[in-house]
């Protein structure tokens, strides 16, 4: 009795780990990180405004790729870019929309096949970046920077009446600094 459930968990487990896809390094460079066979499958990923409230639905996008509405869920309609839409972090939705959104991941960075270097960014994308981003009319607004891989963003000083809290009114992530509820500051970007 026990031999069989071994048999069948080691062969969940084995095609399980086959069908993992990961990126790996290419050739001797560490830097240089490519995805792995299988990763530009197209999935779709089901995301919406819980009380018409803002929400990020992570998924990798990766570069190249697009993302579109394949089926509304809700009774608000979708419209892309005033309450749903999608950078390098995923999709996210607002003010009630509710759909399932097929992300078509492509890869578009990196060198063609065989081994080179993957080009750098030109000189001077280190340096530090200031910029404002407000939330208008109380509404959630996404200010697009690239921040970059190590990037790190921090607020200098608040131009708004509303309070600016991290994690809560405003963040950040590789696509740029979100804002929302009234937060407007001006921001540093410390891009690296």
């Amino acid at each position: 009795m026990l031999k069989p459930v071994i048999a069948i968990a080691s062969l969940v487990l084995s095609i399980a780990a086959a069908s993992t896809v990961s990126a790996q390094p290419y050739g001797n460079n560490p830097n240089d990180w490519r995805p792995g066979a299988g990763w530009d499958r197209d999935i779709d990923v089901r995301c919406g405004s819980n009380g018409y409230k803002y929400n990020m639905c992570q998924v990798d996008t990766g570069r190249g790729s697009r993302v579109s509405l394949v089926r509304q869920l809700s009774k608000t309609q979708c419209v892309e870019g005033r309450n749903w839409g999608w950078n390098r972090a995923g999709v996210w939705v607002d003010q009630g929309c509710e759909g399932v959104f097929r992300v078509q991941r492509r890869w578009a960075g990196g060198p063609g096949p065989g081994p080179g270097p993957m080009p750098g960014p030109g000189p001077g994308w280190d340096r530090d970046i200031r910029l404002n981003c407000g939330s208008y009319q109380f509404k959630y607004n996404l200010c697009q920077v690239d921040v970059g891989p190590r990037g790190r963003v921090r607020m200098v000083r608040q131009t708004s009446d509303s309070r600016c809290v991290e994690g809560r009114t405003w963040g950040w992530n590789r696509a740029g600094v979100w804002v929302d509820r009234g937060c407007g500051a001006d921001f540093l970007v410390e891009r690296r």
